[in-house]
Protein backbone atom coordinates (compact mmCIF):
# COMPACT_ATOMS: atom_id res chain seq x y z
CA UNK A 1 0.00 0.00 0.00
CA UNK A 2 1.16 4.00 -0.76
CA UNK A 3 -0.12 6.84 -0.02
CA UNK A 4 2.04 9.19 -1.73
CA UNK A 5 1.05 13.17 -0.98
CA UNK A 6 2.65 16.24 -2.72
CA UNK A 7 2.24 19.70 -2.05
CA UNK A 8 3.30 21.73 -5.06
CA UNK A 9 4.28 25.58 -5.03
CA UNK A 10 4.18 25.56 -8.58
CA UNK A 11 1.64 24.56 -11.62
CA UNK A 12 2.11 20.68 -12.23
CA UNK A 13 0.88 18.61 -15.27
CA UNK A 14 -1.86 16.04 -14.23
CA UNK A 15 -1.30 13.67 -17.15
CA UNK A 16 2.28 12.93 -15.61
CA UNK A 17 1.26 12.37 -12.20
CA UNK A 18 -1.31 10.44 -13.25
CA UNK A 19 1.35 8.17 -15.62
CA UNK A 20 3.59 8.16 -13.00
CA UNK A 21 1.01 7.03 -9.96
CA UNK A 22 -0.10 4.53 -12.61
CA UNK A 23 3.52 3.10 -13.58
CA UNK A 24 4.46 2.93 -9.48
CA UNK A 25 1.27 0.70 -8.41
CA UNK A 26 2.21 -0.90 -5.16
CA UNK A 27 -0.06 -4.06 -6.61
CA UNK A 28 -0.31 -5.38 -9.40
CA UNK A 29 -3.87 -6.67 -8.91
CA UNK A 30 -5.09 -3.45 -8.70
CA UNK A 31 -7.98 -3.22 -11.83
CA UNK A 32 -9.12 -0.03 -11.68
CA UNK A 33 -7.55 3.27 -11.07
CA UNK A 34 -9.70 6.53 -10.65
CA UNK A 35 -9.12 10.30 -10.49
CA UNK A 36 -10.23 13.55 -10.05
CA UNK A 37 -8.18 17.00 -11.12
CA UNK A 38 -9.68 20.29 -10.17
CA UNK A 39 -8.99 23.19 -11.74
CA UNK A 40 -9.20 27.03 -10.44
CA UNK A 41 -12.02 28.87 -12.16
CA UNK A 42 -12.08 32.54 -13.45
CA UNK A 43 -15.40 33.30 -11.57
CA UNK A 44 -16.50 32.46 -7.98
CA UNK A 45 -19.59 31.08 -6.42
CA UNK A 46 -20.86 34.69 -6.46
CA UNK A 47 -20.56 35.18 -10.06
CA UNK A 48 -17.49 38.17 -9.55
CA UNK A 49 -14.52 37.77 -11.53
CA UNK A 50 -11.54 35.90 -9.91
CA UNK A 51 -8.24 36.84 -11.38
CA UNK A 52 -6.40 34.18 -8.75
CA UNK A 53 -6.60 31.21 -5.82
CA UNK A 54 -4.56 32.04 -2.97
CA UNK A 55 -4.00 28.90 -0.68
CA UNK A 56 -2.14 29.48 2.64
CA UNK A 57 -0.85 26.48 3.94
CA UNK A 58 1.56 25.91 6.88
CA UNK A 59 3.56 22.93 6.38
CA UNK A 60 3.61 21.02 9.95
CA UNK A 61 -0.34 20.97 9.57
CA UNK A 62 -1.46 20.65 5.49
CA UNK A 63 0.98 18.05 4.91
CA UNK A 64 -0.55 15.53 7.45
CA UNK A 65 -4.28 16.98 6.78
CA UNK A 66 -3.43 15.39 3.27
CA UNK A 67 -1.68 12.31 4.64
CA UNK A 68 -4.66 11.65 6.77
CA UNK A 69 -7.23 11.95 4.01
CA UNK A 70 -5.24 9.51 2.15
CA UNK A 71 -4.52 7.01 4.72
CA UNK A 72 -8.30 6.86 5.62
CA UNK A 73 -8.81 6.29 1.90
CA UNK A 74 -7.46 3.18 2.05
CA UNK A 75 -8.96 1.93 5.31
CA UNK A 76 -12.26 2.42 4.33
CA UNK A 77 -11.78 1.40 0.63
CA UNK A 78 -9.30 -0.96 0.69
CA UNK A 79 -7.09 0.74 -1.66
CA UNK A 80 -3.91 -0.38 -3.19
CA UNK A 81 -2.47 3.20 -3.98
CA UNK A 82 -3.39 6.74 -3.52
CA UNK A 83 -2.12 10.04 -4.79
CA UNK A 84 -2.88 13.18 -3.84
CA UNK A 85 -1.21 16.32 -5.13
CA UNK A 86 -2.55 19.47 -4.04
CA UNK A 87 -1.11 23.46 -4.65
CA UNK A 88 -0.53 26.25 -2.19
CA UNK A 89 0.55 29.78 -3.06
CA UNK A 90 -1.19 31.47 -5.99
CA UNK A 91 -3.27 29.33 -8.58
CA UNK A 92 -4.11 31.31 -11.93
CA UNK A 93 -7.82 30.44 -13.30
CA UNK A 94 -7.42 26.98 -15.59
CA UNK A 95 -4.75 25.91 -13.51
CA UNK A 96 -4.85 22.37 -11.46
CA UNK A 97 -5.58 22.63 -8.08
CA UNK A 98 -5.38 18.91 -6.93
CA UNK A 99 -5.43 16.11 -8.32
CA UNK A 100 -6.62 12.63 -6.43
CA UNK A 101 -5.64 9.30 -7.71
CA UNK A 102 -7.23 6.06 -6.39
CA UNK A 103 -6.18 2.46 -7.43
CA UNK A 104 -8.58 -0.59 -6.18
CA UNK A 105 -9.40 -4.49 -7.31
CA UNK A 106 -12.24 -2.83 -8.62
CA UNK A 107 -13.90 0.58 -10.39
CA UNK A 108 -16.59 1.01 -7.49
CA UNK A 109 -14.00 1.50 -4.55
CA UNK A 110 -11.47 3.66 -6.45
CA UNK A 111 -14.56 5.52 -8.07
CA UNK A 112 -15.78 5.88 -4.53
CA UNK A 113 -13.08 6.47 -2.63
CA UNK A 114 -11.63 9.49 -5.09
CA UNK A 115 -15.38 11.05 -4.23
CA UNK A 116 -14.51 10.90 -0.41
CA UNK A 117 -11.24 12.24 -0.47
CA UNK A 118 -12.17 15.13 -2.65
CA UNK A 119 -15.04 15.93 -0.01
CA UNK A 120 -12.72 15.48 2.67
CA UNK A 121 -9.92 18.26 1.39
CA UNK A 122 -12.83 20.72 0.74
CA UNK A 123 -13.82 21.00 3.65
CA UNK A 124 -10.85 19.40 6.26
CA UNK A 125 -7.56 20.10 4.51
CA UNK A 126 -5.66 22.84 6.66
CA UNK A 127 -5.40 25.51 3.49
CA UNK A 128 -6.56 29.00 3.82
CA UNK A 129 -8.22 30.44 0.68
CA UNK A 130 -8.48 33.38 -0.71
CA UNK A 131 -10.04 34.30 -3.89
CA UNK A 132 -8.52 37.36 -5.44
CA UNK A 133 -10.41 39.77 -8.58
CA UNK A 134 -10.66 43.18 -9.46
CA UNK A 135 -12.94 43.73 -6.81
CA UNK A 136 -10.57 42.82 -3.77
CA UNK A 137 -9.95 39.82 -1.88
CA UNK A 138 -12.31 37.08 -0.03
CA UNK A 139 -11.21 34.57 2.07
CA UNK A 140 -13.66 31.89 1.54
CA UNK A 141 -14.66 28.63 3.85
CA UNK A 142 -16.45 25.48 3.14
CA UNK A 143 -20.02 26.15 1.92
CA UNK A 144 -23.20 24.64 3.39
CA UNK A 145 -23.17 22.34 0.36
CA UNK A 146 -19.89 21.46 1.47
CA UNK A 147 -20.53 20.56 4.70
CA UNK A 148 -23.33 18.50 3.40
CA UNK A 149 -21.29 16.34 1.28
CA UNK A 150 -18.45 15.58 3.93
CA UNK A 151 -21.83 14.53 5.97
CA UNK A 152 -22.67 11.76 3.66
CA UNK A 153 -19.51 9.86 4.43
CA UNK A 154 -20.09 9.70 8.36
CA UNK A 155 -21.98 6.49 8.25
CA UNK A 156 -19.84 4.60 5.24
CA UNK A 157 -16.81 5.39 6.43
CA UNK A 158 -16.52 6.62 10.16
CA UNK A 159 -13.32 7.96 11.09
Amino acid sequence: MAVIVRLATETFAPEGELAGFMRGLANAEAGAVANFVGIARSRSGTGEEVTALFLEHHPRLTLPSLEQVGRDAVGCFALSDVKIVHRCGTVAPGEPIVLVAAAAAHRRAALTAVDYMMDRLKSEAVFWKREDGPAGSVWIEPTDQDRTDLERWSEACPE
